[in-house]
């Protein structure tokens, strides 16, 4: 008889392992291998026959094609994140923070497609029917036709889902919860979390009901369970926030029917969440002018311009090893432009603490930021404001050289259309047309050029640490 073959699996990575080992190859974890039998699950078991395969008809790349069908919220930050609307027929994961508001947001969508007309059915694995009732009260949604269930079981769920009328929506709250009669393992491993995907993105693809699946984040803010759960969906989008601020985004990092670069701002509130049409009014809202230290950055983030403040406080330091604190930008993208500022521009901040903040809590990961930042470290060092109607973007090269940025007509017209009169951009952009716009901008070539600009003279530099030879 042959021996029962047995692997090990990771349950933080998924990593398989031919033996049992206390720390994991993939991740690095300890204690997180678990013994687990490999013929179960779907189409598991003994006493499974081998299908013989059938063969399936071949097109060609050329022929007609026509978009995705879509079901439009009516939340219109919703709908840009996800390109339009929910697609029919297709898988969404949701991943953010503990409380940061993911089952706000899709009670309320739930909510606003329920009042569309769309059969809507929310099923919660983590909290009781009450407490789901509670919080549609508190929304303003209670009044609508959406079909609550609580369980975990996932063929239940999908006798629940194929009962009547097929649903234009199903959510599912969430996929860590999720067990599975078919696999031999405890719920929230990666065996029952793959099988609960696997047969929800099914019944998606067979029936064309909007599948949209919580699932929660570890403590590196990467969705729990394997990473095999992101490339088996159709879309990828991380609720992000700071509980210590007002706002949230609705961040798209994989759609296979629309950008992946799209961001939709959201006002947590008392009443849930709310729209925000304008985010830059919002980063800008409490914003001081006169105050050192402090840049307008004209971003983008997908199709939407967004300006937000950055904030940078260099201060002379009694440790010997100065410290640098970044918080919204990359700390490595930080002691880059220190690096650049020290050796082309004889800046010196090496007896100087550095702090850097985005403000409003939003995160910046476009390089375009270079120059705002390297301009907002000057003008702390310095002591000298920027002028408060100037916005500042393009990335800064290891030579000093200030590199050209994509979409700069964009961030100019949001720029405008917030009263700002003024710009620092590339050397290179500064040759769009004129005609139309009203505001001015400066084109530069090194960041040398920059900090002279922002200095007025050496003088105000040299007092605060700056070599005449930059």
């Amino acid at each position: 008889m042959a021996k029962a073959r047995t692997s090990f699996i990771c349950q933080n990575c998924g990593t398989v392992h031919t033996r049992w080992v206390g720390k994991c190859e993939g991740c690095g974890q300890w204690n997180t291998i678990v013994e687990e039998d490999p013929t179960a699950g779907i189409g598991g078991g003994p006493n499974r026959t081998p299908k013989k395969g059938r063969p399936v008809a071949l097109t060609t790349l050329s022929g007609e094609t026509e978009d995705a069908p879509r079901i439009v919220s009516g939340m219109s930050e919703l709908d840009r994140a996800t390109g339009g609307g929910f697609v029919r027929g297709s898988a969404l994961l949701i991943g953010g923070d503990p409380g940061i508001g993911k089952s706000t947001i899709l009670m309320q969508a739930a909510a606003a497609l329920s009042r569309g007309g769309h059969r809507v059915i929310y099923v919660s694995g983590e909290e009781a029917v009450a407490q789901v009732r509670l919080r549609a009260q508190r929304l303003g949604a209670a009044d609508t036709d959406v079909l609550l269930a609580a369980e975990t079981n996932v063929e239940d769920i999908l006798a629940t889902l194929a009962d009547g009328k097929r649903p234009d929506l199903a959510v599912i709250d969430s996929i860590q919860t999720l067990w599975s009669d078919l696999a031999e393992a405890a719920p929230g491993t990666v065996t029952q979390v793959r099988t609960g995907v696997q047969a929800m993105i099914r019944f998606a693809k067979q029936t064309g009901t909007t599948v949209v699946l919580v699932g929660h984040v570890t403590k590196d803010g990467q969705i729990a369970g394997p990473r095999v759960v992101e490339h088996m969906v159709d879309a990828v989008l991380y609720f992000e926030g700071d509980r210590g601020h007002h706002y949230r985004i609705l961040r798209t990092v994989k759609n296979r029917f629309g950008p992946t670069d799209e961001i939709g701002v959201f006002e947590m509130s008392d009443k849930g969440l709310r729209e925000v049409s304008n985010p830059s009014e919002l980063f800008l809202g409490e914003r001081n002018a006169k105050t050192p230290g402090a840049a307008v950055f004209a971003g983008m983030e997908g199709t939407r311009p967004v300006l937000v403040e950055v904030q940078a406080l260099v201060a002379p330091t009694s440790l010997g090893t100065p410290r640098r604190a970044v918080v919204g930008w990359d700390s490595a993208r930080l002691s880059m432009i220190l690096a650049v500022l020290e050796a082309h521009c004889g800046v010196r901040l090496g007896m100087h603490d550095v702090y850097l903040n985005v403000a409003g809590g939003y995160r910046i990961s476009e390089p375009a930021a270079d120059l705002a930042v390297a301009s907002a470290l000057v003008s702390s060092l310095a002591g000298l404001a920027l002028p408060a109607d100037c916005v500042y973007f393009g990335e800064v090269s290891l030579s000093g050289a200030i590199r050209p940025v994509s979409q700069t007509a964009q961030r100019l017209k949001e720029a405008e259309k917030l009263g700002f009169s003024r710009a620092v951009l590339p050397a290179s952009s500064a040759d769009l047309p004129r005609t139309g716009t009203g505001i001015t901008w400066s084109g530069m070539e090194s960041l040398p050029d920059v900090v002279a600009q922002i200095a007025g003279s050496r003088g105000a530099l040299k007092q605060a640490g700056t070599d005449d030879d930059g």
